[in-house]
């Protein structure tokens, strides 16, 4: 039976199952999926994929993660920060949108849930620790400004070419914004803002994000908020947008081309077929095609590879000039605004504004030309007029397939679906402890990755991307009284059900209302108490939050070095440490304790030196510690014996063994007597075995400090003019009736 249920996690939910855990549950998931359909649309938006996609996502592994994860309150589906990382991963090597970014998408979260399975199943949990709380905390507060700040275009209805940097960006929106914004967009956006904030006031129990969308949504449907319109470019009255158009279809039409060579010879490589002379010819590469595929036979692995490689690299150059070129197209062509006005003939012809004929009279609109990804139609051409909606939802579920592995893509985002799996771990994990300590409930972090990772793997089947534990949607399935993982199987029948029949009345679901959404869920992440605190544990540990902040804001779109800029830094910061560790020579404290004489401005002895050594001792600061000894023996000319306190070494490796009998000898030589006390049982098994013990002398070797002292104190003191030694100075009558009798009791 524990078999069963370590294999199958959901089988314990049922001990003592009654009607009304059952009705709590499907409450609970009632409620959770009120919010994580709108959620779940605008995360994959952020993710640079269609809304509809958020929906499929939230489809599948919500239930996969509750019935083979640990926590049972934990809420799986899309979320921002994973939403993100997904998008800054994939943006270099496809556009947002395309057939090709979302098979890129669904494959990078097979990775993600490959990743977070092995691990689970090798019991790795415990690597996450490697990402520090200074280290994520920097990173989720940057990540939450870059979330919020990527949907200013959403909110104002402009549109901008992103820039290198997501900082460039956002500068072009503001300045875009001031030029010129939609203010039915805007008017949407606020009001979306006004219910979630006000009904999370009066009520957080009111789903604040269904109300915005019903409302929203019903108010975009009945005031006609799109407004698109089909004409024939002859419709348009500018000879500069009749020539930029087929411009702009000629350069999409050699990068579509590009992108199609670049696919054939991802597949040569893995093939190790012969190449076609169209492929050299078309990349600009004229070699004698026959020698290159007859030495590719006997050769596979040089010439032919370099070739390949050559090519690729040809391919990657032109693609970044064509796709530089398109954005200067489309930029030029959404710069233009026209009135339409209409002819005597009852025909629409649309003028740039300002520049309406006299004599005919504009409607006052601000129409533009709706650019993508693809070809414009000549003869079909999109005015938008209004504001942006979701659009079209295909109805039913996603066809069930596994995803297409194209295998000389993955090295190019492994190191960032490592990330992803990391993160979205802690994510979860994080959650799901609070809970679990709430409830107490027993948490299995490793049982938690093999849920989170077959969530991943199953979902890429039904076309889902990587998700995660929700903060906000756990939280509303703990309040809303779920018992078990049930309630988010329920969650994902009810998704179910709106892919099936419900989708038709998501068409009218403005974009501004699912940016509003994502940023009042992002707000959550914004934790500046999180830096002053790191500040006041450890100024180190502070700095690394503020360099992680800053440089995935600096780094943005390119997260992964804000990321890695705050590991390396704090693994640094440990190296360091274990490099160089504190040492302190000790005194007596007026409290009866022996402290850092240093820190506490205590007096020393001026015949025994008590150094104590805080850490393990290893090949790292051996010759640290050998310094500061040495250093410390030669302030003190009267110097007679040293003691080392060794409570708190706790391991010692070769090359630490190897410096102490150096240390040894040498100080002996020099007619100083050393001895240790508070050895750990694991050092003094290493000593013994390695004859350090005898060496020392079992004489010379005390349980405790004060014990040690008593012992040494009389030898070291002959023949000396030092009336009161500071480590038997009693400075308050009290203290002297506690700690004499405790030294001599240990004795």
């Amino acid at each position: 039976m524990a078999v069963l249920t370590r294999i199958f996690p959901f089988t314990s939910w049922f001990e003592d199952y009654d009607t009304d855990k059952l009705r709590s549950d499907f409450m609970a998931g009632i409620t959770v999926a009120l919010v994580l359909i709108p959620q779940s649309m605008a995360y994959a938006q952020l993710a640079g994929l269609p809304p509809y996609y958020g929906l499929y996502a939230a489809f599948l592994p919500p239930m996969v993660a509750s019935l083979f994860g640990s926590s049972r309150q934990l809420a799986t589906g899309p979320v921002a920060v994973v939403s993100l990382l997904t998008a800054a991963t994939l943006e270099p090597l496809a556009t947002a949108g395309t057939t090709e970014y979302i098979a890129y998408a669904i494959l990078l979260a097979l990775l993600v849930g490959i990743f977070q399975f092995a691990m689970g199943v090798l019991r790795l949990g415990l690597v996450v620790n490697f990402l520090s709380h200074p280290v994520i905390n920097g990173f989720t507060n940057a990540a939450a400004l870059i979330i919020a700040t990527s949907q200013f275009s959403n909110i104002f209805g402009v549109f901008v070419e992103s820039s290198e940097h997501h900082y460039q960006t956002v500068y072009r929106v503001i300045a875009e914004a001031i030029h010129y914004t939609h203010f039915p967009t805007l008017g949407m956006a606020i009001l979306a803002f006004g219910i979630l904030i006000g009904l999370k006031r009066i009520n957080p129990k009111i789903p604040g994000v269904l109300v915005a969308v019903a409302v929203t949504t019903f108010l975009s449907w009945i005031t006609g908020y799109e407004k698109n319109i089909k004409v024939d470019l002859s419709q348009i009255e500018s000879d500069r947008v009749r020539t930029l158009v087929p411009q702009f279809n000629s350069y999409v039409e050699q990068n579509d081309a590009l992108e199609n060579l670049r696919s054939s010879i991802n597949k040569a490589q893995l093939s190790r077929g012969n190449i076609s002379k169209e492929i050299c010819v078309q990349c600009h590469d004229y070699r004698d095609i026959e020698s290159i595929n007859n030495n590719a036979t006997t050769e596979p692995r040089s010439g032919k590879a370099l070739l390949l490689h050559n090519m690729a690299g040809l391919l990657d150059r032109h693609t970044a000039e064509l796709k530089e070129d398109i954005s200067k197209y489309r930029t030029e062509m959404h710069g233009y605004q026209f009135e339409a006005v209409k002819e005597s003939d009852g025909k629409w012809n649309f003028y740039i504004r300002g520049q309406v004929p006299p004599g005919l009279k504009g409607d006052g609109g601000h129409w533009r030309i709706k650019i993508g990804n693809k070809k414009l139609d000549e003869k079909a051409i999109v005015l938008v007029g209004g504001g942006v909606v979701v659009g079209n939802i295909p109805k039913g579920l996603p066809k069930m397939a596994l995803p297409v592995v194209n295998w000389a893509v993955i090295p190019r985002f492994l190191i960032n679906a490592m990330i992803i799996s990391l993160l979205g771990f802690m994510e979860a994990i994080s959650i799901a402890k609070a809970m679990a300590a709430r409830i107490h409930q027993k948490l299995d972090p490793n049982q938690e990755l093999i849920g989170q990772g077959l969530a991943n793997i199953i979902g890429c089947i039904g076309k889902s991307y990587a998700v995660s534990g929700s903060f906000s949607r756990s939280a509303i399935n703990f309040q809303s009284g779920a018992v078990t993982g049930l309630s988010n199987v329920f969650s994902s029948c009810i998704v179910v059900l709106v892919l099936l029949f419900f989708t038709p009345l998501l068409y009218h679901l403005p974009q501004a209302v699912l940016a509003a959404i994502i940023m009042m869920a992002v707000v959550s992440l914004l934790n500046v108490a999180g830096f002053v605190h790191a500040w006041k544990a450890q100024r180190f540990d502070g700095i690394t939050a503020i360099v992680s902040f800053v440089g995935t804001l600096i780094f943005a779109p390119h997260l992964e070095w804000g990321i890695a800029a705050g590991v390396l830094l704090s693994l640094g910061a440990y190296l360091y440490r274990t490099m160089r560790p504190h040492i302190a020579e000790l005194s007596l404290h007026p409290d009866g304790s022996l402290r850092d004489a240093k820190r506490h401005n205590l007096q020393q002895c001026k015949h025994i030196a008590v150094i104590r050594f805080d850490g393990p001792l290893n090949f790292a600061n051996t010759s640290y510690l050998e310094e500061e000894i040495l250093g410390r023996v030669a302030d003190l000319p009267e110097l007679k014996h040293v003691l080392i306190a060794s409570h708190g070494i706790n391991e010692i490796d070769a090359t630490g063994e190897e410096m102490l009998s150096h240390i040894i000898n040498r100080l002996r030589q020099a007619g100083y007597e050393v001895s240790f006390s508070g050895l750990k049982d694991e050092v003094l098994d290493v000593m013994k075995r390695t004859h350090l013990y005898e060496q020392i002398g079992e004489r010379n070797m005390y349980p405790t400090q004060a014990i040690a002292i008593v012992n040494i104190h009389p030898k070291a003191h002959i023949n000396t003019d030092e009336k009161e030694c500071p480590l038997l100075k009693v400075v308050h009558k009290d203290v002297y009736r506690f700690i004499i009798p405790t030294i001599l009791s240990e004795k």
